[in-house]
């Protein structure tokens, strides 16, 4: 406490000496969450290649083993990565189960942003035992919860609002994917779609930073090579598109049968009536057990992936793995284990897309690309539709791959999984694990926290109109004397429309007499308004339709009656004191 307070004596002079606003400082603390981040990434890329060393070379006993006995040994090893991961996620801290992105957007939308410190120290430790032991997981969830802790623990640190600790989780979580998969813009855009849900200038500069930071440093000690080597593929025929979007179709299936497949495995393991820091044991063992058929399925896969994308596996081959790869993943998130979901995804699809493009070019030899092609098409796509985050996943593919060329059927594969997995399942594979916990975030916010408050509780009954009969330097003066923008033209309680200021910077331009103009000829008449009985997630969905500052609140049983004013900066300040009077109570 004494130290917090001496931090905040010093960040106090050093905005008085230097008059950097608030704002300066939350780029300067994103250059340093971007820097560190990306060191965090190459210290657990490290930390992974050595429990796999150590799980797999030099653990005793399995390296003296050899031929016929060593193999049967294999499936011990997950299972005792999985025993060290269970006292982690249970005993230490809990938030680092599972995949971790869930557990971020929650902070995001719930807590202000509010991370434990402990969280990026145990994430580190049980993802890398967990992926360096054979478990079926990616590092994109560890690195996402590893940078947005780091990124809260200096919000926390210089006691930062809420908003701008978030900022600082989104710029962690950036910089945590730039870093991994040498993908900057595949980063920002994953902060920004799926952890903040916000795309405004004050959170895209920071997010950028961090996230091109990241990237240098990542660069910098691991070199600039993109995550696999992909001969070059192209768009043959225009007649492969609609094979592309049936591809895409495919691709939704599989990852709608994913997301089901890993959360009956979680409550299968729930419902077992055994210690909880043994679990992740168990599921290791049956991982290992699994992984004796198919060997290709431990870790991350990024080899066998390698394979499919030169088209050197057969089609039987690709399809028992997308199962079995499900199975082995399911069984590794399930139990309790920690990684992420992005390289389960991109291997699914890569073997999805395989076995699909080898029946394709069987079928339509001439005007087809090779399978390989469809292998890589379907990485994204199967992307897109677990985690529904449909730009993210193309950009991911784009950068991990260096592959412009395939990028229209890359973007009809997506969409067209996005909708069928959707159609499948309501929920992403991040958003389903808050749902089933009873909370509904949408573009960072609670929704039922949203949906609980209405919109009389908020709005402002006491404000001021302009009449339609109003001149144009009547407003102008109106306008000088107040810090709206955005007025109600009204006229004896009856909504006439809204005028802005943009709408008095439209009429200088054109060639008339600012004098000859009232209120009225200016106004925007189509006017969307917001009823008292509706709550604040409908009135937000109203407010991001067309982009608006303001909105008349009018009479449900006569429309046209307004009785008082909705502004957006109103609805989010009610909406965060809600939430930190729900978050003390809690």
């Amino acid at each position: 406490m004494v130290l917090n307070q001496k931090i905040n004596k010093s960040l106090n002079r050093f905005f008085e000496k230097t008059r950097y606003s608030e704002s300066m400082f939350i780029i300067i603390l994103s250059i340093v969450v971007g820097l560190t981040t990306g060191l965090g990434a190459v210290a657990f890329r490290w930390l992974i290649l050595t429990c796999r060393d150590f799980f797999f070379g030099s653990i005793p006993f399995a390296s003296s083993i050899s031929g016929f006995q060593r193999d049967w040994f294999i499936p011990f090893i997950p299972m005792i990565g999985g025993l060290l991961v269970g006292p982690i996620v249970f005993k230490y801290a809990r938030e680092a189960r599972g995949h971790g992105v869930p557990e971020v957007m929650s902070s995001v939308a719930l807590k202000g942003g509010i991370i434990r410190p402990r969280v990026s120290i145990a994430k580190s430790i049980a993802s890398a035992i967990c992926i360096g032991s054979g478990g079926s997981a990616g590092r994109e969830g560890p690195i996402v919860q590893i940078g947005s802790a780091i990124g809260s623990t200096f919000g926390q640190m210089f006691r930062l609002s809420s908003n701008r600790i978030k900022v600082l989780v989104g710029c962690g979580a950036a910089a945590g994917i730039s870093a991994v998969f040498n993908a900057p813009i595949a980063g920002v855009l994953f902060a920004l779609e799926i952890i903040l849900g916000d795309f405004t200038i004050k959170t895209f500069s920071p997010v950028i930073i961090s996230s091109v930071l990241a990237s240098v440093v990542s660069r910098f000690f691991l070199g600039n090579s993109p995550a696999f080597d992909v001969p070059g593929y192209s768009l043959v025929s225009a007649w492969e598109m609609p094979m592309y979007a049936i591809l895409g179709a495919f691709a939704g299936i599989v990852a709608a049968f994913f997301i089901k497949s890993l959360y009956f495995t979680e409550d299968l393991f729930e419902k077992w009536k055994i210690p909880d820091i043994i679990k992740p044991g168990i599921g290791g063992l049956i991982l290992g057990l699994t992984g004796l058929l198919t060997p290709q399925i431990f870790s991350d896969g990024y080899e066998a992936i390698s394979t499919a994308l030169h088209g050197n596996m057969i089609w039987l081959i690709m399809i028992t793995l997308v199962f079995m790869k499900i199975l082995a993943t399911s069984l590794t998130l399930g139990s309790g284990n920690s990684g992420g979901i992005f390289a389960p995804s991109l291997f699914m699809g890569a073997m999805a897309g395989g076995f699909f493009g080898t029946i394709i070019n069987y079928l339509f030899p001439g005007v087809t690309a090779p399978p390989a092609a469809y292998a890589l098409v379907g990485m994204g796509a199967v992307v897109a539709g677990t985690t529904h985050a449909t730009i993210t996943s193309i950009l991911i593919v784009f950068e991990m791959t260096g592959d412009y060329r395939i990028m229209l059927p890359m973007m009809i594969a997506t969409v067209f999984a996005t909708l069928v997995s959707h159609r499948l399942s309501k929920y992403s594979i991040y958003t389903l694990k808050l749902a089933r916990q009873g909370i509904k975030i949408k573009a960072g916010k609670d929704i039922d926290l949203l949906s609980e408050i209405k919109v009389s509780e908020v709005m402002e009954k006491d404000f001021r109109t302009i009449p339609p009969h109003l001149t144009f330097s009547g407003i102008m003066r109106m306008m000088e004397d107040s810090k709206d923008t955005t007025f109600p033209v009204v006229e004896k309680d009856r909504l006439y429309g809204m005028l802005s200021f943009q709408d008095l910077r439209t009429i200088l331009t054109k060639p008339v007499l600012p004098a000859l103009i009232i209120a009225s000829d200016i106004a925007t008449r189509n006017v969307l308004t917001v009823t008292k009985d509706e709550n604040l997630n409908q009135a937000l969905q109203k407010f991001g339709h067309k982009d608006l500052d303001m909105m008349p609140v009018v009479e449900k049983s006569d429309p046209s009656k307004i009785i008082g004013i909705l502004r957006r900066s109103d609805l989010m300040s009610f909406y965060n004191m809600r939430l930190m009077e729900k978050m003390a109570k809690s």
